[in-house]
């Protein structure tokens, strides 16, 4: 579920995950930003999924949705970047 933003940050726009550099391989979570308007469908929100690749400014993620793999195109300031465990 989202939480909302506070009071003080509805509106703005953290410019360091908006231009934020991905790898390829990268595991990220797709989270809503509500400032920008380009549109992230709702059920999307919270998943987990790989960078598979570039495309201008935006990224190919590929997800699992229930048993299809599924890829998205997204912009960045949407992915947050989860950092990986090494056995």
């Amino acid at each position: 579920m989202v939480n909302r933003k506070s009071i003080r940050t509805r509106g703005k726009l953290q410019l360091s995950r908006y231009f934020q550099e991905l790898d390829r391989g990268d595991i990220v979570a797709i989270s809503r930003e509500f400032a920008v308007s380009t549109s992230v469908p709702k059920r999307f929100q919270g998943i987990t999924g790989k960078v598979e690749s570039s495309r201008g400014k935006a990224y190919i993620v590929k997800i699992k949705d229930g048993n299809k793999e599924k890829r998205i195109l997204i912009e960045p300031i949407h992915l947050k970047k989860i950092k990986q465990i090494k056995e």
